[in-house]
């Protein structure tokens, strides 16, 4: 396997893991890894020689993700092959190649218990904990599939292409063209496809809808940074105890480490990056390897174009650059980094979100919100809604929306809206933008490739499409059992609902924080009885206008520019507020009247209006409401 050197090597050293926030420890599996592990080898990947002309399943994709839906598939007595289109001779994707080697579990509201078992319980129970060496795991996967009389493996494909056949029912993939290494072309027919690449490639070249990146949220520029995981060695039992020993005082708070794990040292977030508009570091997430080096999830790349292959490798020459000084800052900082030397680039980009299918049902922000469940949940989630930084801006430092204790992922988000015989799995499934954040983690996304190959086989028995097959109460409840016989746990744990759905602000929340808004951090306190200001809510009108840009469509600065600093920050009154809206709507709008206006066109309602206890004193949760109004009034839209 080739690996991206990082030239000229160094000393120093890091630590780190998790891929989103320091928080998320809290929800990682802790084990007891031995303090000396041993190094071992990746075994090979089975692959055959020769594809056969026709399979039951295809499985496009071998991240984890893949490996699920492809093991699943042959576990049920489909005849199935794991294909892929990208330059790699290991099993695992993102784990094994991008080297993100830490879980996001999603645990269970009593904290005790992970909510994804079966297939991903099958393989985390052969690795060694929250983080894992990328050997034993790529081994881990290697082992699933070898054990599989009806799965076949073939990788290195030049290009991989959708076979569309149209029917009385719409437009259906039947299988894939093929085109090897040395451009021998084959087709190959099958009753289904999994499309499990990271990006929903093949989905997309088949014409299933998508959205791209933040765009349901109005931002089509913008996406989460990108980040090449790195390797530093000389990572020795003496030095493990070191990073252990500072990171698990009292005086380091937000940090800690255990035998494979190290998080914090949130002071290089103010590492002076000589390219700072492209590159910059956040605070360190480590994970330990068994052969005394340590992988880093650390550095933040912005401007990427995850489909151009010249952009991509561009972020590699600025990693390239960049890390040595990084780890040169570092050394001055953590003296326990001296002795540690800098290894290599991973061999794929850590890329965080592209697309997003338009499935028949699209996991909102609203059911994170209410805890939702669903008649045909084939996962369940709570990773908090990471959303990493989007820019270079100081002030960009990633937010994280809120911390879900649970939420079902309906087998719907799977299921194209407009094409037939194909499902999608993993991070592009069908997740809005906001709630992907939490959606995105593998585990889950092992879930989803589980669920799916075991529809596809009751598809198959009984005679119905997909599409027809996510419609049907009856056979989701088939496909709940069989996956619930087959390890996987779909009995929602109870909870409570959180005390701001009782808010009488509580319809203004669910639209603000579906637009990006609102947010409650990691103690789901939206703070609706806090007190808002007219500069917020100024900026709260500019959020709302990126959503829908058609409806609110001129400048609020004026709503502002006449009050002094202090009065811009102060209390914010009804007035002022229908002002502010006023001018979204219409230029040169008149503070004077401004409310009665709204009210008469409906802007505002009467009903809102009630709620609102102090006129001269607006809290964020009547400023939602008044949003919300806004919102329903001019573009139709609810949440």
């Amino acid at each position: 396997m080739k690996n991206r050197k990082l030239m000229p090597l160094l000393f120093i050293g890091l630590l780190i893991v998790i891929a989103g926030s320091l928080f998320a420890v809290q929800y990682l599996t802790k084990s007891s890894k031995p303090s000396e592990p041993t190094a071992t080898k990746i075994t090979e990947v089975p692959q055959v020689e020769v594809v056969k002309e026709q399979y039951d399943v295809i499985v496009v994709g071998t991240d984890p993700e893949g490996v699920t839906a492809a093991v699943s598939a042959a576990r049920n007595g489909l005849k199935t092959l794991l294909i892929d289109g990208k330059d790699r001779e290991v099993l695992g994707g993102l784990f094994t190649l991008g080297w993100l080697n830490s879980l996001d579990m999603n645990r269970a509201p009593d904290g005790k218990d992970y909510l994804n078992k079966g297939l991903f319980k099958e393989w985390f129970d052969q690795i060694e904990g929250d983080s894992f060496d990328i050997t034993t795991a790529t081994n881990a996967f290697h082992k699933m599939v070898e054990g599989e009389p009806n799965l076949e493996v073939r990788m290195g494909m030049k290009s991989i292409e959708p076979i569309i056949e149209k029917t009385a029912k719409g437009n259906t993939v039947t299988g894939v063209k093929l085109k090897t290494a040395k451009d021998e072309e084959k087709v190959v027919v099958a009753k289904a496809v999994i499309d499990a690449t990271q990006d929903a490639d093949f989905a997309a070249a088949a014409g299933a809808e998508f959205t791209f990146g933040r765009q349901d949220i109005g931002d089509d520029k913008l996406l989460m940074a990108v980040t090449p995981v790195y390797k530093l060695t000389g990572i020795t039992p003496k030095v493990w105890g070191k990073i252990k020993d500072r990171l698990n005082k009292d005086e380091y708070p937000g940090t800690g480490a255990n035998d494979e794990s190290a998080w914090g040292y949130i002071e290089m977030w103010d590492y002076p990056s000589s390219n700072p508009e492209r590159i910059r570091s956040r605070g360190l997430n480590i994970g330990r390897q068994n052969d005394e080096t340590m992988l880093i999830n650390a550095v933040q790349i912005f401007g990427v174009d995850p489909f151009d292959p010249a952009s991509r490798e561009e972020a590699y020459d600025i990693a390239r650059k960049e890390i040595p000084l990084m780890l040169e800052h570092m050394k001055k900082l953590y003296p326990e980094f001296a002795t540690i030397e800098l290894g290599e680039l991973a061999p794929e980009l850590y890329i965080r979100e592209t697309r997003h299918l338009e499935g028949m049902y699209r996991l909102s922000m609203v059911d994170l919100l209410e805890q939702s469940t669903h008649w045909d949940d084939i996962a369940f989630g709570s990773y908090p809604i990471d959303i990493q930084s989007t820019s270079a801006a100081k002030t960009d430092r990633g937010t994280v929306l809120m911390a879900p204790k649970l939420y079902g992922v309906p087998f719907r988000t799977l299921v194209p809206q407009t094409i037939d015989g194909l499902l999608v799995v993993g991070r592009s499934a069908s997740f809005d933008t906001l709630p992907h954040g939490s959606a995105r983690v593998v585990p889950l996304g092992m879930a989803t490739g589980q669920a799916a190959g075991a529809a596809i086989k009751i598809a198959m028995d009984e005679g119905v499409t997909l599409r027809e097959l996510a419609a049907s109460e009856k056979l989701i409840k088939q496909l709940q059992e069989l996956l619930t016989k087959q390890g996987m746990d779909l009995k929602a744990p109870k909870t409570k609902p959180y005390d701001f759905i009782k808010h009488p602000a509580y319809e203004g929340l669910k639209a603000a924080a579906s637009m990006g808004i609102a947010q409650g951090a990691y103690s789901n306190d939206f703070q609706l009885d806090a007190d808002s200001n007219p500069q917020r809510m100024l900026q709260n009108v500019k959020g709302v206008a990126k959503v829908h840009p058609t409806a609110l469509t001129q400048s609020v600065d004026a709503s502002t520019a006449s009050l002094d600093e202090k009065t811009k920050f102060g209390p914010l009154t009804l007035d002022q507020a229908a002002y502010t809206i006023a001018l979204s709507l219409k230029e040169g709008a008149a503070k004077e009247g401004a409310l009665d206006m709204l009210l008469a066109e409906g802007i505002v309602t009467d009903a809102t209006l009630a709620l609102i206890k102090n006129r001269e004193k607006l809290t964020n949760g009547d400023v939602y409401l008044l949003l919300k109004d806004a919102v329903v009034a001019t573009t139709g839209v609810t949440y």
